[in-house]
């Protein structure tokens, strides 16, 4: 029998994989190079079967903000999102065994964890090398073996890459938190009344004078929780401005089914992108 596949983002080892691995352990992980190769593994593409079910891709994350590019990309996919998870972010610093503190010069990661692991960085007074993803970075380490090098990276690129951890938790602060949705080429609607869910859409504002304030002004009257709201350019044009929402609750809830119909008269399009259950995350922050 065939496994089930989910693909990803990121080498073997990455934020994505473990996300993967917690959340589907039965099913086949796919690393992808890109966001692009991602839904194109779970769309097809230029005439190419699809070669996984689902797709888990970060779409923010606590410090460094929006992921930008899957604003992009998921409005204009067939995909829909069918649930959430959310995974606090740990980098270990990692050597080829043998190596220790003493012995490393230069640290090797993507630009947004080094960023986030400054302070290691400087107290060690290593030479910060971008890498294009964590894991990856790790993978160089090892196979360059030399006790040099280091790669800040998450705890299974270790074990992965056969990596000796020489410092663990190195990120300066101890929230940083990434929020991964899984995308499916069919739309799984979260039945009504089955616990907390989140309704995510996108719309484009008519040309109108305050049409935005009318537009979220059904939210409001309607006592609607909007946990996300985002504007971003499309098409390269200025005046084209879309807007990705989230809100607590099923569209069918007389609230926000209100609150949807208001949005409709000052819209041009209103398309929903899933309506998934809340991950248990969001009632412990």
């Amino acid at each position: 029998m065939t496994s089930r596949r989910i693909a990803y983002q990121g080498e073997p080892g990455s934020n994505s994989h473990i996300v993967c691995k917690q959340h589907y352990p039965d099913w086949e992980p796919i690393p992808c190079a890109s966001f692009e190769d991602v839904f194109a593994a779970v769309e097809g593409a230029d005439g190419i079967a699809p070669i996984a079910e689902l797709a888990m891709i970060p779409i923010d994350n606590s410090i460094a903000g929006r992921v930008a590019d899957i604003h992009h990309f998921l409005p204009a996919s067939n995909l829909h999102i069918i649930g959430e998870h959310f995974l606090r972010i740990q980098f270990h610093l990692m050597a080829t065994p043998g190596a220790t503190l003493d012995t490393i010069k230069t640290v090797h990661s993507h630009v947004h964890a080094l960023g986030q692991c400054r302070r290691i960085i400087r107290e060690h007074h290593l030479v910060p090398l971008i890498s294009g993803d964590t894991a990856g970075a790790a993978r160089e380490v090892a196979e360059a073996s030399d006790p040099t090098q280091a790669a800040i990276a998450p705890p299974l690129a270790a074990e992965i890459y056969d990596l000796e951890i020489l410092a663990r938790d190195v990120e300066d602060e101890d929230d940083n938190t990434t929020r991964f949705v899984v995308l499916s080429p069919d739309y799984v609607e979260a039945p009504r009344g089955n616990g907390p869910v989140v309704t995510s859409f996108i719309f484009n504002v008519r040309n109108l004078p305050a049409a935005l304030y009318k537009a979220l002004g059904g939210f409001a009257t309607n006592g609607v929780n909007m946990t996300k709201l985002e504007s971003y350019m499309v098409g390269g044009h200025f005046a084209a401005t879309q807007f990705l929402a989230e809100v607590d609750g099923h569209p069918e809830d007389p609230a926000l089914k209100n609150a949807l119909e208001e949005l409709a008269f000052f819209t041009t399009e209103v398309k929903i992108l899933g309506v998934y259950p809340a991950d248990a995350f969001r009632s412990d922050v």
